[in-house]
C-alpha cells in the first residue's frame, strides 16, 4: 500500500479509480484537509472539500470532518476524481511572485520559515487565486518537500505568517495552536472611537454561511469558540481608533467579525465594514483593510521566540496624516514594531 508519497491527479476518467493511502509516521497529526492537498496538488482546493464533505473521503472506513487529524496507520480512503475542462490556468507561480515573497522572509532556520505576508497576496490558491504564498516558496523553493502552512492569513491581511519546513514542526506548531500556546497579535484600525477600553471578546463564530452567494461568518451560537482581546493604542478624534488585538483562537475573519459585531468595524474592510467610514478614511489614504499581523511569540526548545513584522509604510502614513489632522504632534504616535 502507498505510504505518504505523492500521489498525481488524474482528470481521465476512464483511467481514474479509488485509491487508499496509509498514514506515515510524517503525517502524523496532521489535518485530514492539510494531507489531501498534499496529496492531490493539482486538485481544486474547493474539490478536496467537496468530496470531505459528500463523505467519499473515508478514514478506516468512517467519514471524518476536515479537523480530522490522522493518527499512524490510518488508511485513507480517496475517490475517482475528475474536474470539468476549465480554461488553462498558468502552470506555475510567475517569477514576480516568487521574487516578491523571497523578499519578504523575516526568519529561516533548519525548521521554520517566518514571511512578512504583503497585503492582496493569498496564502494559498482557490477561491479564484491560482498561487498564493505557499506555492510561491514551493517553486523557489523545490528541495522543501515538506513545506506546509502553518496557519493562515486573508488575503488582504499583511505580516506575519509561519511556516513549517518539516513535518515533525508542523505538528509541534499544531500541537501549540490547539493548546492556545501561541500568542498572535495584530494591529488595527477600527471606525469611531472605541469606548470599551480593554476588552476581551469570546463569542462563538460560525462559518460557511452564505449571504448573497459570498461565503461569510457570524456570531452564532452554535460556532467553534473564539475569542479576541482588544486593547486601546490610539484615538484619532471620533473618527477611527488604533487598537492592538491579541488571539487565543484563530477562526476564520474572527477580529473582523468580533470588532464588527462590537459596533467597530474594521477600516477598509469590504465585507464587513462601514462604507461612510471607508470613504472618510480614503481621503487619509487607505486603501486597503487595515489589519496586519505584527507579532507571533511562542515557547521553542526551552525559550521563548518571537518574530515581528513592521507596519507596512501606506499603513503608517495614514497613521500619521490621521495624527495631523486631529492635532496631535508626530512624535505621540505609538512605536510599532521592527
Amino acid at each position: 500500500m502507498p505510504r505518504g508519497g505523492a500521489q498525481t491527479f488524474n482528470n481521465d476518467p476512464a483511467r481514474a479509480k479509488v485509491r487508499y493511502l496509509e498514514a506515515a509516521e510524517g503525517d502524523v497529526g496532521q489535518r485530514i484537509d492539510n494531507f489531501l492537498m498534499r496529496q492531490l496538488r493539482e486538485a481544486p482546493r474547493s474539490l478536496v472539500y467537496r468530496i470531505l464533505r459528500s463523505g467519499e473521503v473515508r478514514v478506516n472506513g468512517g467519514r471524518v470532518q476536515p479537523s480530522y487529524r490522522l493518527a499512524l496507520n490510518d488508511r485513507v480512503r480517496i475517490p475517482p476524481l475528475r474536474t470539468e475542462p476549465a480554461t488553462p490556468t498558468p502552470h506555475g507561480p510567475s517569477a514576480g511572485l516568487q521574487q516578491l515573497i523571497a523578499k519578504a522572509v523575516l526568519y529561516e532556520d533548519r525548521e521554520l520559515l517566518a514571511i512578512d505576508k504583503p497585503a492582496g497576496v493569498a496564502v494559498h490558491g482557490g477561491s479564484g487565486v491560482s498561487f498564493g504564498v505557499i506555492e510561491a516558496l514551493r517553486a523557489a523553493r523545490p528541495e522543501l518537500t515538506e513545506l506546509e502552512l502553518v496557519h493562515r492569513l486573508d488575503r488582504d491581511t499583511s505580516g506575519c505568517l509561519l511556516l513549517a519546513k518539516r513535518r515533525a514542526a508542523l505538528r509541534e506548531l499544531h500541537a501549540l495552536l490547539r493548546e492556545r500556546a501561541m500568542q498572535k497579535t495584530y494591529l488595527t484600525l477600527v471606525c469611531g472611537r472605541w469606548a470599551l477600553g480593554n476588552q476581551t471578546i469570546d463569542l462563538p463564530l460560525k462559518t460557511n454561511l452564505k449571504q448573497g452567494g459570498e461565503r461569510m461568518v457570524r456570531v452564532h451560537s452554535e460556532g467553534q469558540p473564539a475569542q479576541s482581546s482588544f486593547a486601546v493604542k490610539q484615538h484619532f478624534a471620533k473618527l477611527a481608533s488604533l487598537l492592538e488585538v491579541s488571539i487565543g483562537t484563530g477562526r476564520t475573519h474572527q477580529i473582523r467579525v468580533h470588532a464588527a459585531y462590537a459596533g467597530y468595524p474594521i477600516a477598509g474592510d469590504e465585507k464587513y465594514g462601514d462604507r461612510d467610514c471607508a470613504a472618510k478614511l480614503r481621503a487619509f489614504g487607505l486603501g486597503r483593510m487595515f489589519l496586519h499581523a505584527q507579532r507571533l511569540q511562542f515557547r521553542r526548545n526551552g525559550a521563548d521566540f518571537s518574530i515581528a513584522a513592521p507596519l507596512p509604510p501606506e499603513l503608517q502614513q495614514v497613521l500619521e496624516r490621521l495624527a495631523t489632522a486631529v492635532g496631535n504632534p508626530r512624535a505621540a504616535m505609538p512605536q510599532i514594531a521592527k
